[in-house]
C-alpha cells in the first residue's frame, strides 16, 4: 500500500521540492538524532523562539483588534504560545507516529486570518458577544482540523486537485488580501481619529526600515531577530514621541490555566466553508515546508520513510490545530522560517524541539506577557505585519514561478486573481445574493481559491492532449 501511494505522490512532492532553495551549508553540527548538551541545545532553541515568537502572537493581536476582543487578548495569547509549544513537542517527539520527528515549530497561521475574521464579523453583525464570536471561531476550526488530519493520509493524491499552480495562486491571494490589514494599522488602525497622521506613517516606516536593514546584515542573530528588534525600536520611538503611553496592566492571574472551550462551542456552515478550504491549502503548504526541512536536515526526500515522515507531519499539523481549537486559540501550522534557522545554525537535532516547546510553554503560562504585547501601537505593529504579509505574497509568487506558465496557467491565474481580489475590493458586490453565497464567496481566499481549483480541474492540459494525440497516431 505504501509503495502504491508513493508512486502517486512522487510528482507532487518533487514539484514542491523544486520550489525550495537547497541549503547552502553542506555540514550539520548536530544531525537529526544527535543529542546536543543542554547549553548549546538551549541557545539553539532560543534562536528558533526569536524567529517565530512575533509570528505566533501577531495573528491573535490582529484578530483581537479587529473583532474587539481586547479583554480576552492576554488569555488568547497565552494559549497560543502554550499550544505552539505542545505542537512543537509533538512534531519533535512523534508519539504514535503523529508528527514528523524533526524540528517543526508550530505557530498560529496567518493563512486563516481572513476566514477567521469573516466568521467573527458574521457573529458580531448578529449582535453576538465576544464569547459568542470566539465560540463560533473555535467551533468551525475544531471541525476543520479533521480535514487536514484526513488529507494527511492521501497527501499525494491531492496532486489532481491542488497543484503548485493552485497553491501559488491561493498563497499569493492570502498575502495580498492581508496587506490591507497591515497598511490599515500603519495608518493608525481602523476608525482611528488620527488615521494617516504623519507620526503614524513615520513609526510604520521606521519599523519597516529597521527590519529591512537588519535583514541585509551578515550576522545571523540580527537577521533572525529583525522583526523583534523592529518592534522594540518602533515601540521606543512611539514612547518618546508620546504615541505609546503605557497603561496600567489589568488584574490578571499569575498563571494562565488551559480550560477546554472556555468561551463555548458553536458551528455554522457559512463560517466553516472558508476555513475548510484553508485547511486544504495548509496541508499542501506544510508538505513543502517539511520537504525543505528534510533537505536541510540531510534526510531522504523520497522512499517510504520520507512518505511516513510527511504524512506524520501533516497529521501533526492537524492535531495541533485541533488542540488549538479546544484550548482557545487559532489554527496552527508549521513555520517555514525555522527551516532557515536550522540552515544557519547547523543544528537539526529533533531534541532541540523539546527545548523550543518547553520555552514556548513557559512563556504561555504568564498572561501578563499578552497584556504587555497588547500595548504595542498599531502603526508599529503595522510596519512589521506589512513585511510578514508581503512575504506571504512573495512566497506564493515564488511557487508560481516554478509552475509551467503556459496559456492555460496564465488564464487560471488571471481569472482567479481577478475574481478573488475583485470581490475583496468591492465587499457590496454580493450584497443582494443569499447569505450563504455572501459568506462563502465574500472572501478573496475562498472565491479566488475555488476558482483556481475548478478551472484547474475543468480546463484540459495542453501537453496531456498532445500526448494523447501522439499515442493515437502511433496506434
Amino acid at each position: 500500500m505504501d509503495s502504491f501511494l508513493h508512486q502517486g505522490e512522487r510528482p507532487l512532492l518533487r514539484e514542491l521540492a523544486m520550489t525550495i532553495e537547497s541549503p547552502t551549508s553542506s555540514e550539520l553540527l548536530y544531525g537529526l538524532d544527535d543529542r546536543p548538551a543542554p547549553l548549546p541545545a538551549f541557545f539553539a532553541a532560543l534562536q528558533h523562539v526569536l524567529a517565530c515568537f512575533v509570528g505566533i502572537v501577531t495573528p491573535t493581536l490582529i484578530i483581537g483588534g479587529v473583532l474587539g476582543l481586547h479583554e480576552q487578548l492576554p488569555y488568547l495569547i497565552s494559549m497560543g504560545l502554550m499550544v505552539s509549544g505542545v505542537g512543537t513537542l509533538i512534531q519533535a517527539r512523534r508519539p504514535f507516529g503523529i508528527g514528523a520527528g524533526m524540528i517543526c515549530v508550530q505557530g498560529t497561521s496567518f493563512a486563516f486570518l481572513s476566514a477567521v475574521l469573516a466568521a467573527g464579523l458574521m457573529v458580531k453583525a448578529r449582535g453576538g458577544s465576544p464569547d459568542d464570536i470566539l465560540a463560533m471561531i473555535f467551533g468551525v476550526c475544531f471541525f476543520g482540523a479533521f480535514i487536514e488530519m484526513l488529507l494527511s493520509r492521501f497527501i499525494g493524491r491531492l496532486q489532481r486537485v491542488i497543484t503548485p499552480l493552485v497553491t501559488g495562486i491561493v498563497i499569493t491571494i492570502i498575502g495580498v488580501s492581508l496587506i490591507k490589514v497591515g497598511i490599515t494599522d500603519v495608518g493608525g488602525g481602523a476608525k482611528a481619529e488620527n488615521f494617516g497622521a504623519p507620526i503614524n506613517l513615520a513609526l510604520g516606516a521606521l519599523v519597516l526600515l529597521t527590519i529591512i536593514v537588519l535583514n541585509r546584515l551578515s550576522t545571523p542573530w540580527l537577521r533572525l531577530s529583525a522583526i523583534v528588534i523592529g518592534l522594540l525600536v518602533g515601540s521606543l520611538a512611539a514612547w518618546f514621541s508620546g504615541v505609546l503611553v503605557p497603561k496600567a496592566l489589568p488584574e490578571l492571574p499569575l498563571v494562565s490555566l488551559p480550560i477546554p472551550f472556555r468561551y463555548g462551542f458553536d458551528f455554522d456552515w457559512m463560517a466553516f466553508v472558508p476555513v475548510a478550504l484553508i485547511y486544504l491549502i495548509t496541508a499542501i503548504e506544510t508538505t513543502g515546508d517539511l520537504t525543505a526541512n528534510c533537505m536541510i536536515s540531510k534526510q531522504p526526500i523520497n522512499g517510504p520513510h520520507y512518505l511516513q515522515r510527511i504524512k506524520g507531519g501533516v497529521f501533526g499539523d492537524g492535531v495541533s490545530s485541533l488542540i488549538a481549537a479546544v484550548f482557545n486559540t487559532f489554527p496552527n501550522t508549521t513555520f517555514s522560517q525555522n527551516n532557515g534557522v536550522i540552515q544557519l545554525s547547523g543544528v537539526a537535532s529533533r531534541h532541540v524541539g523539546y527545548y523550543i516547546g518547553a520555552i514556548l510553554l513557559i512563556l504561555g503560562l504568564f498572561p501578563v506577557l499578552g497584556a504587555i504585547l497588547q500595548q504595542i501601537p498599531k502603526p508599529v505593529l503595522g510596519g512589521a505585519t506589512l513585511v510578514m504579509f508581503g512575504t506571504v505574497a512573495a512566497a506564493g509568487i515564488r511557487i508560481l514561478a516554478q509552475a509551467p506558465l503556459d496559456r492555460r496557467s496564465l488564464l487560471i491565474m488571471a481569472t482567479s486573481f481577478g475574481i478573488g481580489l475583485g470581490v475583496s475590493s468591492q465587499p457590496d458586490l454580493l450584497s443582494q445574493m443569499p447569505r450563504l453565497v455572501q459568506n462563502v464567496f465574500g472572501s478573496a481566499i475562498t472565491s479566488g481559491g475555488l476558482t483556481a481549483i475548478l478551472m484547474n480541474l475543468l480546463l484540459p492540459l495542453e501537453s496531456a492532449s498532445a500526448s494523447t494525440t501522439g499515442q493515437e497516431q502511433e496506434t
